[in-house]
């Protein structure tokens, strides 16, 4: 069996269990009604997000047709 090198990068770990990093929060379980609202809620803001996005692209397609409107007119 080889005697891994020092200079090996297999032969240390890569990511350290405590690097310095801030604990993790303690895992609460969830009940199935907070994990059903919560994924409504996240739904919801997506939904805000997409409507908001559609306006944006209405907009636009409003200055295409009148600009197509111009170009046809002459």
């Amino acid at each position: 069996m080889p005697v891994p090198k020092p200079n090996d990068p297999k032969a240390t770990p890569a990511h350290p269990p405590t690097a310095g990093k801030p604990e993790r929060k303690p895992w609460k379980k969830k009940s199935p009604v907070e994990v059903v609202l919560e994924q409504a809620d996240k739904l919801k803001s997506e939904i805000a997000e997409m409507e908001e996005e559609i306006k944006t692209k209405r907009r636009q397609l409003q200055k295409f047709e009148e600009a197509r409107k111009l170009f046809e007119a002459m």
